[in-house]
């Protein structure tokens, strides 16, 4: 049975007054519906930052005009590159003095039979997927851990991946999995820094990006699979992504919460 998607609740002020980063945030996939997402939530500005460039600076453009200038900032940032990372919080903490959300959503997918697979291919996706989540996470920790006043929250963005078995997916599957397990361990460092660190885990949330890399058979049966028979609208997935920065979770951390309608 397929049910349309609901229409998108309307914002409460969850993240009033709060500076956020948000990594591959370029386009219409989770990261672009989250860094709008946290503007309809009163934050006070988002800095987005994306590999691709011509997107990011559209990306910019739209929440620009609908939000305002000062409330938006996009920085090229391929996390890959510690010295562009770096460059990403730096340009949150020089606009609004401080780091309060950091949305680790950079990654990187395709399909692979494990016996073809090369090297390049698995090492290409776990550099993005968990590395890039290592030094954003890294980088900052460290930034809100030196910050005045509370420390912040970091959300990542797994994958159900990250515990189903899916054919040709063994280098995503390892990454997410990866990103699981970076959470819980990370979870328990910035406790003391005020900090706290979760993840979401969507199963299939529809997007142009996913389209290019992923077969129309693929696709149709990740969709049987789930329960409304519907894939995930990106703005459902970022919902939980601002729960998940709000107050409203403030005994969290070091969970990964699945954003899914999967049936076995």
């Amino acid at each position: 049975m397929s049910s349309a998607a609901p229409p998108c609740p309307a914002p409460h002020g969850l993240l009033a007054d709060r500076s956020v980063v948000v990594t591959a945030a370029a386009g219409s996939g989770i990261g672009g519906a989250t860094a709008r997402r946290v503007l309809e939530e009163g934050a006070a500005g988002v800095v987005i930052g994306d590999v691709h460039e011509r997107r990011l600076a559209e990306t910019e453009r739209k929440l620009a005009e609908e939000f305002g200038p000062r409330r938006v900032r996009a920085v090229r940032c391929d996390v890959t590159d510690e010295g562009e990372v770096g460059a990403l919080l730096a340009a949150c903490t020089a606009r609004h003095g401080r780091i309060d959300v950091l949305v680790n959503n950079a990654g990187l997918g395709g399909t692979a039979e494990l016996v073809e697979m090369t090297d390049e291919q698995w090492s290409r996706v776990l550099d993005t997927t968990l590395n890039g989540t290592f030094r954003c996470t890294r980088a900052g920790l460290r930034a809100m851990r030196d910050q005045p006043g509370d420390g912040g929250v970091i959300v990542n963005n797994a994958s159900v991946a990250g515990w189903r078995a899916q054919r040709g997916q063994a280098h995503y599957a390892a990454a997410k999995a990866g990103v699981m397990a970076l959470t819980r361990c990370a979870a328990l460092e910035a406790a003391r820094f005020g900090v706290r660190v979760n993840a979401v885990s969507p199963s299939l949330a529809m997007h142009p990006n996913l389209v290019k890399v992923t077969t129309p058979q693929l696709l149709e049966e990740l969709t049987a699979r789930e329960a409304f028979g519907r894939y995930a609208e990106p703005w459902e997935v970022a919902n939980v992504i601002v729960f998940l920065a709000s107050d409203y979770s403030s005994y969290m951390t070091g969970e990964t919460v699945a954003v899914s309608s999967q049936h076995p």
